[in-house]
């Protein structure tokens, strides 16, 4: 069975989870928890968030069809939320509100919602929609890669680019998200309509 690996649909992928899942924009969250004694370890974020989205991507299908969803429908529900995130990222206008249980840093905050949020999940499946399942596997493993680095040396990463630089970064990644949102938004409806023609 052919791989059918395409680095433009790995590059995409990548290029839609990274402004998702944004860990330069949690830079400063990560800080203040290390500096509260509670210390975030880079390797347990990176493995179960890297878990958690794999596991999803398989099983997500299963579990909308247990529900009566297709993934067409679904990816438009995430596209949805794509706009949000990106309008969050683009205007700081805060649409996601993180009431997470205090507790266990690694999991929550960092695990979830930051890397493995409801965002991040949305649209791992949602891509599954555009893309090969091997193209986007690879795309999330090298993001986690990048959690990792980023959550391993995140006073390295602050001081490299700096608060403006990380600022610069979110929007610029939030203007990204947002024309992937209405992309997205725009393929799965077509296909939507195709269906009750």
């Amino acid at each position: 069975m052919a791989l059918n690996l395409n680095i433009q649909e790995i590059i995409t992928s990548f290029m839609v989870l990274f402004a998702v899942i944004d860990i330069t924009g949690s830079v400063p969250i990560i800080i203040n928890l290390n500096n509260d004694g509670k210390k975030v370890q880079a390797s347990k974020a990176a493995l179960l968030s890297l878990i958690i989205l794999i596991a999803f991507l398989f099983a997500g299908e299963a579990l909308l069809k247990l529900f009566n969803t297709d993934i067409a429908s679904f990816a438009i529900a995430g596209s949805l939320v794509l706009f949000a995130l990106a309008i969050e990222m683009t205007f700081n206008y805060e649409i996601f509100r993180n009431d997470a249980p205090k507790g266990y840093s690694t999991i929550v905050p960092v695990v979830f919602p930051l890397i493995a949020g409801a965002g991040t999940l949305t649209t791992t499946l949602s891509l599954r929609s555009e893309y090969s399942i091997a193209n986007i596997i690879i795309a999330i493993v090298i993001n986690m890669l990048l959690v990792y680095f980023v959550i391993k040396k995140v006073n390295l990463v602050e001081k490299i680019f700096g608060k403006g630089g990380i600022y610069i970064l979110r929007k610029f990644f939030g203007i990204i998200l947002l024309a992937m949102s209405v992309k997205l938004f725009v393929s799965n409806l077509s296909i939507l309509l195709l269906q009750f023609k």
